[in-house]
């Protein structure tokens, strides 16, 4: 029986999908707070893949084992880490300059450029229906964005979108790569690429943190970690079709958090274009699995 066919099993990935975004925006939170108290962004990505380790080499050690490290796709890999921690680093400077419900609203622009990034670069066909999606999808952006003096964040919001076309970009990287790779092979040099990425970048900038903010980015990094194995595990027990509309679960924890942490109330704006934008992607993951479903 597959996990279509067995409700224990989807509901069991749901519930690693939510807890996954749970931990998303609980690290999302970390970066925040721990950037508010003067550490770098190449330092706290450090911290955040290298603690990691820890959480994604046990799941290796009790699932595929480690000769699931073995790959002669080293080139792909590279590429899929460069774009995918570009985003990070834009990802984890949006939440410094923007609310932190507006930020996590701004990643869900993500399918919006997947479906532009794969029709330019995969050279996939894209009918109408999912531009028209995209497009508005980026209305809903500028409502939240808000270009008006006053109420817009310039540096924010277009770190935070630069961060959604990082992982999109990384999403097509994956896809070229994922006929031969496994996810745990994936994940595990993308956490390699980003121990690299910020240990060099913090030769150049290194703040040495009080213990309590060690602490935070310990917790960051565990937090992450965990948070990309229940992803894994939510693909593992249902369909992607299934589980992915509950991404936007995010959304709800960043603004329980903001609101709790820092007093955050997100506004009428952010809440209007981040439903356009939910609705946006929802649509077009929708009009993706008919494609998936008529292939065959």
């Amino acid at each position: 029986m597959t996990a279509e066919t067995h409700p224990p099993r989807v509901l069991l990935g749901i519930a690693y999908r939510v807890a996954a975004m749970a931990c998303m925006a609980c690290l999302s939170a970390i970066v925040k707070w721990t950037g508010s108290r003067g550490v770098p962004v190449f330092e706290i990505i450090l911290f955040r893949n290298l603690f990691a380790f820890a959480p994604l080499a046990l799941y290796i050690a009790h699932t595929t084992g480690f000769g699931v490290l073995r790959t002669d796709r080293l080139g792909g890999h590279a590429l899929r880490s460069v774009v995918g921690l570009t985003g990070m680093v834009c990802g984890f400077s949006a939440v410094q300059h923007l609310p932190l419900t507006e930020a996590t609203a701004l990643q869900f622009t993500s399918p919006l450029f997947m479906t532009a990034l794969s029709a330019m670069l995969l050279s996939e066909k894209v009918g109408r229906h999912r531009w028209a999606a995209v497009l508005a999808g980026f209305v809903g952006v500028l409502i939240m964005a808000r270009p008006v003096p006053g109420a817009f964040s310039a540096v924010g919001v277009s770190l935070g979108i630069l961060s959604a076309l990082g992982a999109a970009g990384a999403m097509v990287a994956i896809r070229q790569i994922a006929d031969t790779e496994r996810g745990a092979t994936i994940v595990f040099y993308f956490t390699l690429g980003g121990v690299l990425m910020g240990a060099v970048g913090s030769i150049f900038h290194w703040v040495t943190p009080d213990p309590l903010t060690l602490g935070a980015l310990v917790l960051g990094g565990l937090v992450g970690g965990v948070g990309q194995l229940f992803l894994t595990e939510a693909l593992r027990q249902a369909p992607i079709g299934v589980i992915a509309p509950f991404d936007y679960t995010q959304l709800v924890w960043a603004s329980f958090i903001g609101l709790f942490v820092w007093g955050e109330l997100p506004s009428l704006f952010t809440l209007a274009g981040a439903a356009i934008v939910a609705a946006s992607g929802a649509y077009i993951l929708h009009r993706e699995l008919r494609r998936f479903r008529r292939a065959p």
